[in-house]
């Protein structure tokens, strides 16, 4: 193994040396990461990697970006910069079931009239998408999915995942986008639960989240933990490469250095789809990673060019999503959680059960009428599925199992929390506990303020604030900025370590925790609002009213007639709003707020465009072209104008792109003008409004 190299003294042996260690590196790492087929034992292969360790760090200089050595151990990076895609990465449509399948491959025949037309079937991985660029044979990004058109720069983790050649097996190219999935295979996250759990810290929901997680983590050497891996199915531009079909852009990535799945198949006829379907259903939970469909492609590249893309995703390609994986279990009890906003929430505990790649043993009943909807009793056999194989629920009972000794359950008529009054409101099916000192409530308002659509703190999961509450140290969501480093360390978590010791916050992760809170106070005025648990007043409302006052204080000062006022807000949301601004205790913690240093404004800059569209409300509905409709949507707010989801008369304008629905149909019927995309354009080049000869009749290609 060492190749005649017996000393890292001599420059030019050990240059050539290092390049001979990087090449036997790379095979061998292919040959276990990639083809699962290894040639030698772990402990040679680390001996390779040690001797050129060895090397690197005798003469720094010889050290190469795409050395096997440079996959962990990059300093953290701050942030995530936005990547733009060579080309979209759109999203696949679903079919649900056989018959929607079914439904997809006879409208394939038709527009392909009656051509040969195979199709192109593979494991659809559950895992995290990513995007892959090469330069000359070179990984110079990685970047996630994103919108589908702009994702984050994520190179430096995906540099530690080995399954993800730094260099390509291939003569250099050019230019080379690959795409693919991250996975974390079923044990990888069995064990990350393990130590999640024993470290105190919640546990993932399941390895497509974990993997998502890990791909963007702050610190790659994090990432390099989470035992992560890919396979990667698909060129951005394989037809550059004289590329010509599904199957011989796979056998391409196989031979570039890339794993690709072993399990894909070339089938003739539709028959053979179904086959390929029922297989992938039966071995799904023998795999060692997790897969929740069958992606089926139509082979020819030439046939994508023909069929072409819907708004959303491609006509040529259609994802099989398997049933939800259902199993029964007994139903022991129904406790009832309490909400930040008093919230009286059934929730079902059962005998835990597996199901769809994790154990659950808690799920969700929404509200009394929905128990006596599903018929759901006490002590019943009930059935248990995760919907959209992520969200634990109870399907309902199995009556012909029942044995006469299960219940009826009832809605409790005082809180369990605090024993305060219950009450329902006639046009609500949730009740709420009337007392604003509620324990429960308390402690779902500092979880709420902590997430991460709020002020995204970090490391503040539910039992580290549950823990908080107790000691005294939090009362309510501004004691977060009076914690010091001396109350956490030491903070019982109510855990037994394996040893017998109670398990408490160390040092490192209080550092942590009080960095994080550190960042909070400069979060947007929308998450504050968001954070503050205003009744109705969800992220979307926070954003209308962040945007409408600019300030926490003007929102406070605003009468409820002139809250209603603002877009999305109405007169309920108006009342809530306003019914927090006059209770004296909120009013209070929003001046310990502002006094902990924590922004309730926004830094009001001047418009880099003039606001030639302020007044105007604008409706896009359909696909665009020359940008998302998110885009759109900004480019016109940068000119002052509203973006609304919905049509209605206040609408001063509805762009229609193709495959335009019933927001076309709404505004026709209204009489609201109706704009092509090369009218918006038109506008957006000029920032002026146009005249266009077609407004109010149905543009080009907009379904009527």
């Amino acid at each position: 193994m060492t190749d005649g190299f017996t000393s890292p003294a001599d420059r030019p042996a050990s240059e050539a040396r290092a390049e001979r260690l990087r090449d036997e590196i790379r095979y061998h790492a292919q040959r276990y990461y990639a083809l699962d087929a290894p040639e030698i034992s772990d402990a040679a292969y680390d001996a390779l990697v040690r001797e050129l360790e060895a090397i690197e760090a005798a003469w720094p200089e010889l050290v190469t970006t795409d050395s096997p050595t440079q996959r962990v151990g990059a300093p953290p990076s701050t942030q995530f910069a936005p990547v733009q895609h060579a080309r979209r990465m759109y999203s696949l449509d679903n079919a649900m079931d056989l018959g929607e399948l079914d439904a997809w491959l006879e409208r394939v025949e038709r527009e392909t009239a009656g051509r040969p037309c195979a199709y192109a079937c593979e494991l659809k991985i559950d895992g995290s998408s990513i995007a892959l660029t090469y330069e000359d044979g070179m990984l110079v990004r990685a970047a996630t999915r994103g919108d589908g058109t702009t994702g984050e720069d994520v190179t430096i983790n995906a540099r530690t995942i080995k399954s993800v050649p730094l260099r390509l097996l291939v003569p250099p190219i050019g230019h080379v986008e690959v795409r693919g999935e991250v996975y974390m295979p079923k044990e990888s996250f069995a064990r990350l639960n393990a130590e999640q759990d024993e470290a105190g810290q919640p546990v993932f929901a399941n390895p497509r989240n974990a993997a998502a997680g890990a791909v963007r983590q702050k610190d790659p050497a994090v990432t390099a933990s989470r035992d992560l891996s890919a396979f990667m199915y698909q060129l951005a531009d394989a037809r550059a490469l004289g590329i010509e079909s599904q199957h011989a852009a796979l056998m391409w990535l196989g031979e570039a250095g890339f794993r690709v799945n072993p399990d894909i198949k070339t089938c003739a006829t539709s028959t053979d789809v179904h086959a390929f379907c029922e297989w992938a259903l039966e071995v799904r939970n023998t795999l060692p990673y997790e897969i929740d469909g069958v992606v089926i492609k139509i082979d020819s590249f030439a046939l994508h060019d023909e069929l072409g893309f819907t708004a959303k995703a491609p006509r040529w390609a259609v994802a099989f999503k398997f049933p939800p994986e259902e199993r029964t279990t007994i139903l022991r009890e129904i406790r009832v959680q309490v909400g930040r906003t008093g919230a009286l929430t059934p929730v079902a505990e059962f005998d835990p059960v597996l199901v769809a790649g994790s154990t659950i043993a808690r799920a969700t009943l929404h509200n009394e009428d929905e128990i006596r909807r599903k018929g759901v009793l006490l002590g019943d056999t009930i059935v248990v599925r995760k919907a959209g194989d992520v969200i634990p629920e109870v399907v309902g009972p199995v009556e012909r199992l029942r044995d006469g000794s299960e219940r009826e359950w009832r809605m409790p008529a005082e809180c369990p929390s605090c024993g305060g009054a219950v009450w329902r409101e006639e046009d609500e099916v949730v009740p709420r506990c009337t007392n604003a000192g509620c324990p429960a409530q308390r402690l779902e308002r500092l979880g709420h303020w902590a997430s991460r659509g709020a002020l995204d703190i970090d490391g503040m999961g539910s039992e580290i604030v549950s823990r908080l509450v107790e000691g005294g140290l939090l009362h309510d969501v501004a004691d977060y900025y009076s914690l010091t480093f001396e109350q956490l360390v030491g903070v019982d978590l109510g855990r037994v370590k394996k040893d017998g010791t109670p398990q408490v916050l160390g040092e490192t992760v209080a550092a942590k925790l009080l960095k994080s809170i550190d960042a909070s106070r400069t979060r947007p005025l929308a998450k504050v609002l968001f954070g503050l648990g205003i009744r109705h007043v969800g992220s979307t409302v926070a954003e209308a009213l962040a945007a409408a006052y600019g300030s926490l204080d003007d929102l406070l000062a605003a009468s409820e007639e002139d809250l209603a006022r603002v877009e999305q807000v109405g007169p309920k949301i108006a009342e809530s709003v306003r019914a927090f601004a006059d209770n004296p205790e909120n009013v209070a913690i929003v001046r310990r707020l502002q006094t902990a240093g924590v922004s309730t404004a926004e830094e009001r800059r001047a418009p880099e465009r003039p606001q030639t569209l302020a007044g105007t409300t604008w409706v896009l509905t359909g696909g665009l072209e020359r940008f998302t409709r998110d885009e759109a949507g900004s480019a016109l707010k940068a000119l002052g104008a509203k973006v609304a989801g919905s049509v209605s008369k206040k609408t001063s304008f509805v762009v229609a792109g193709s495959d335009a629905g019933s927001k076309l149909d709404r505004a026709l019927e209204l009489g609201v003008p109706v704009l092509t995309e090369a009218d918006l354009i038109a506008v957006l080049d000029t920032g002026d409004l146009v005249s266009p000869g077609n407004a109010g009749d149905t543009p080009s290609g907009a379904a009527s």
